[in-house]
């Protein structure tokens, strides 16, 4: 994990949450399609690290921006899904996409 801020700044909180590496494009996968498996978060960003995808989900349900429902119990399987606080992040998410799409070199 990585360290806090340590800073009472809202933009620092929120970074300390979110802005970690691959938690926004997680974010974006169940903005676009909620809810989702954890293989199918897997399959959908392939670069991301099976250790990390747990960690980072971990992150954001301990802060209540996901929730993980079980829909079967032999075996347990479970499925991820935004919370309203997760979905207040979408303005925030968007914004970041205009961004990089007038300002990040995209070939």
């Amino acid at each position: 994990m990585t360290k806090s801020y340590n800073q009472t700044c809202p933009l620092a909180c929120a970074l300390d949450i979110i802005g970690e590496k691959w938690t926004p494009l997680i974010l974006r996968e169940l903005l676009l399609e909620s809810p989702k498996r954890y293989q199918d978060l897997l399959n959908s960003l392939p670069s991301l690290s099976a250790s990390t995808l747990s960690e980072r989900l971990k992150k954001l349900e301990k802060h209540k921006i996901v929730e993980r429902q079980f829909y079967s119990d032999h075996p347990p399987r479970a499925q991820y899904i935004l919370t309203q606080k997760g979905h207040d992040l979408r303005p925030a998410l968007i914004a970041l996409r205009d961004w990089g799409e007038k300002h990040a070199d995209l070939k």
